[in-house]
């Protein structure tokens, strides 16, 4: 009989998965993640050590900083079942995933579980039957050096924190933190905001022709762009420094002006249009290496629109699926089986001409590669296509990204040919430029996205017609173009990963969690892609630099994760690194103490913007940032609120101005309710603007508001508009049978109606100020199926397959039910404004494809 085996991965789609292609005397369980962590508050400390000077950081660094390890809440029982299962095994085999994370929990695993039968360590980068099949017969001991690396990590990290955050508590405001990796990421941000500040717009012009070719036989039309005028080369965007908008010195160029442009523009009305020169190119484009972490982040991002954290998140449940390999990784190396498996599928799909004439292999370029087992694939050896998958919705859009990428780094190179025309007429010179794609090669498949939209357009084909030296040109039109230079982009997820990565700082299984702490802190917000500080991340970052310049320094950072990899290598000692950064002479803590007498808390809350004038400052606050400064006639100080969608890039002279003036004159009425002859505000708070029907008074200390759509301006709120807003809550009359109020108004979760406590949402067809009494009561009609306590608060209708979709609030938060089933809602989109407006297409998202093929209507 053959002996029972245990083996232990993190979550249970792995262990389904892993399960098929183990034999039957396997049995699997997860530990559902970590099953042991450092205590987060006071309260997780366990009675014993709640007296120990070191029990608030959860390590006792006078004793070689051993940390102290609790069981989180809830994972009890976890273990036990463990315990249970593991007393009837011959043997242990711990899966965990082949990094410094699944190394800890294997090590965390032994040392509380602590088996007497043998212990094997099994890894692998693809859950498929043969990386099984060898992962058994190759099983090896845990890492030490790998556990003590990621031990030191986490110390690391919560001697930092745990050490600046209460400082910037008392200086700046309560709740605030600091960390080791997210505060560099966090400078990053503010410094480019800074540049923005500092930036100034400069104005140029030029033309653009609209041309035919008619003695070519081609009656197409194609543009060409103004090159020199004057006998000088006329300014482009190339011309200006990108960092202050102004003239590169130096240039033999003409900053055209706009009477410049359109006088040049009548001048050229009679003049005849002629090709002077023209010159040919072809060129050869190599397709981007394969997947790694970061830049498997940087396209979800940049193709997809999906966050770091959505990326990785969709990326494990592929893994864990057995769809593609291991997704942290910072090597782009190809396997032999996948370079087979990408070329069979490249002459399948697409021919022999479409194969790279040889192997195409790929090195990293990380010096501290780590994790480093394959780049980013489709599992196997033979590439399964996107369609026959079963995945939809984002599922399917990675996967079919990561296919599509796998296959281009084995494709031939891409081939095309550049032409360029000058074509004079009087005083100007114009250029047209042309791309013809001789041979798409990769192209075919997949081109890299590019944060520049402008540098998209290369691999796209632009036609001229058959151009010769001599040829006259017809123009169609003629019009003179406005620019101004653009202050530095802020970084979108992608640029600043790229950007992290560069730099050294984190690693490929980091930057998603960095992401999510800048949000969750309130240090950064998304302007449509855009990563914005807000003024308390910048004021975090002002207070670091100022006191603790050395700690967010970017090679400081880098150092130390270049460190923490010589400690995963076994070439240094992690105790004495320990040690020097936190005792040591210049050591954080000696940092931390000698400095705190010194920090003024005022100054510390006080934000140094570039654009604003001396008499006034910009303040953190308990309730928000807020600006300061004193009346020129009374000497009064005044203090005005800062609405938090003004980035600090962008407050101006004239927004300072509007809400000084607001706080000292108070609101005008923007008109009277036509019913109540109530006047009506529109007010800009800590959370954006708003209307407000009548003044606060003992009677009534909350008027009635409405905050505006989002695509509305204050400026451009009408009378009809902030009416109808101020509708709401409506009532819509007695219910029949209880005789109380029915009324419709708009919630966390959208529009709905009530009754007696029972909330239902409304369909997508209907309009919460329009919706009647007895549509009201159709919707109360209809049965509600959330379960024991649960309410059904928004409907999000039903999938392709006819299932029903909806979000409730349970007794543990909020939880879609797809069919019969309950699905959880991850704890970072939970947050309101996502479940507002959360659709049917991002809810699938958190339903597995097994759950989407068995759910029931």
């Amino acid at each position: 009989m053959a002996e029972k085996v245990l083996v232990i991965v993190e979550s249970p789609t792995k262990a389904r998965t892993i399960s098929r292609f183990l034999p039957k005397n396997f049995i699997v369980e997860a530990s559902v993640g970590h099953i042991r962590d450092l205590p987060q508050t006071a309260s997780d400390v366990p009675k014993k050590y709640k007296g120990e000077s070191w029990a608030r950081l959860g390590i006792d660094v006078e004793h070689d900083f051993t940390p102290l390890y609790i069981t989180p809440k809830g994972k009890t029982k976890v273990i036990n079942e463990l315990k249970r299962k593991l007393k009837d095994a011959d043997a242990l085999f711990l899966a965990t995933d082949e990094d410094r994370e699944g190394e800890s929990i294997s090590w965390h695993l032994v040392d509380l579980l602590k088996p007497k039968q043998p212990v094997r360590r099994m890894v692998f980068h693809e859950i498929t039957k043969q990386a099984i099949a060898k992962a058994i017969e190759n099983p090896r001991d845990i890492d030490m050096n790998l556990v003590r690396a990621q031990e030191t990590r986490r110390i690391l990290d919560r001697l930092y924190g745990f050490t600046l955050s209460p400082l910037i508590w008392k200086k700046i405001a309560y709740g605030l933190s600091a960390g080791r990796v997210q505060s560099s990421g966090l400078r990053m941000i503010v410094e480019r905001e800074r540049e923005r500040i500092r930036f100034k717009k400069s104005v140029y012009w030029d033309l653009k022709a609209t041309l035919t070719a008619p003695d070519t036989g081609s009656t197409q039309v194609f543009e060409a762009k103004l090159l020199q005028a004057y006998g000088k080369r006329v300014a482009s965007g190339k011309d200006f420094d990108s960092t202050t908008g102004e003239v590169v010195q130096g240039k033999d160029i003409i900053v055209l002006t706009e009477d410049q442009a359109v006088n040049l523009a009548a001048s050229l009305e009679s003049e005849a249009w002629k090709v002077l020169e023209l010159s040919e190119k072809q060129t050869t484009s190599r397709p981007a290496p394969p997947f790694i972490t970061s830049t498997l982040q940087q396209e979800g991002n940049r193709k997809l629109g999906m966050s770091s954290r959505e990326t990785m998140r969709t990326a494990q449940r592929l893994y864990e699926e057995g769809l593609i390999t291991y997704m942290r990784t910072d090597s782009p190396t190809l396997s032999n089986e996948a370079i087979e498996g990408a070329r069979a599928t490249i002459s399948d799909q697409y021919g022999q001409d479409y194969l790279s004439a040889e192997v195409r292999q790929y090195a990293s370029k990380s010096k501290g590669a780590q994790e480093a087992h394959e780049a980013i694939r489709p599992a196997g050896s033979s590439f399964l296509h996107p369609d026959q998958t079963g995945l939809s919705g984002r599922e399917k859009a990675l996967y079919e990204l990561i296919w599509k990428r796998t296959l281009a780094t084995q494709m031939a190179e891409a081939k095309k040919l550049s032409v360029s025309a000058k074509i004079g007429v009087g005083e100007g010179v114009f250029q047209a430029n042309g791309t013809r794609i001789l041979f798409p090669g990769f192209l075919r498949v997949y081109v890299e996205g590019k944060d520049d939209p402008e540098a998209a357009l290369e691999d796209k084909e632009v036609l001229l017609p058959p151009l010769k030296e001599g040829t006259l040109c017809l123009p169609q039109s003629l019009e003179t173009l406005y620019h101004e230079t653009k202050p530095p982009a802020r970084f979108t997820e992608a640029s600043l990963i790229q950007r992290l990565e560069k730099e050294g700082i984190g690693r490929p299984s980091t930057y998603a969690s960095i992401l999510s702490t800048l949000y969750d802190r309130g240090y950064v917000r998304k302007l449509g892609t855009a990563l914005v500080p807000t003024f308390t991340g910048f004021g975090v970052v002002q207070f670091l630099e100022k006191n603790f310049h050395q700690l967010v320094k970017y090679s400081f950072t880098s150092e130390m994760e270049q460190s923490l990899d010589e400690i995963a290598e076994g070439k240094k000692d992690r105790l004495e690194y320990l040690k020097q950064f936190y005792l040591g002479e210049d050591g954080l803590l000696h940092k931390v103490e000698s400095r705190e007498g010194q920090i003024k808390p005022e100054e510390s809350r006080t934000i140094d913007l570039p654009q604003l004038e001396h008499a006034v400052a910009v303040k953190i606050g308990r309730f928000g940032p807020y600006i300061v400064c004193n009346e020129a006639e009374s000497g009064e100080e005044i203090h005005a609120s800062i609405p938090e969608d003004i980035a600090p890039g962008d407050l101006s002279k004239d927004d300072i101005n509007d809400l000084i003036e607001l706080q000292k004159n108070g609101p005008k009425p923007i008109g009277y309710h036509p019913d109540t002859q109530e006047p009506i505000f529109c007010l800009v708070g800590r959370y954006g603007p708003y209307v407000q029907l009548g003044e606060a008074t003992e009677e009534t200390p909350k008027p009635r508001r409405a905050g505006l759509p989002r695509d509305v301006s204050p400026k451009d709120v009408s009378m009809e508009l902030a009416v109808k807003l101020l509708s709401l809550p409506r009532v819509l009359g007695l219910h029949p049978e209880t005789g109380k109020e029915i009324s419709a108004n708009v919630g966390r979760f959208g529009p709905f109606v009530v009754h007696d406590g029972d909330f239902r949402s409304l369909k997508k067809d209907d309009d919460v100020y329009t919706v009647g009494l007895d549509r009201a009561l159709e919707i109360l009609s209809e049965p509600k199926t959330g379960g024991r306590g649960s309410k059904l608060v928004k409907d999000l209708g039903r999938d392709e397959a006819g299932k029903k979709v909806g979000l409730y609030e349970g007794k543990y938060g909020p939880f879609l039910k797809y069919g019969t089933k309950n699905i959880g809602i991850p704890e970072d989109k939970r947050q309101e404004s996502f479940l507002q407006n959360l659709t049917l297409e991002q809810a699938m998202v958190f339903i597995s494809p097994k759950t989407q093929k068995g759910g029931k209507s």
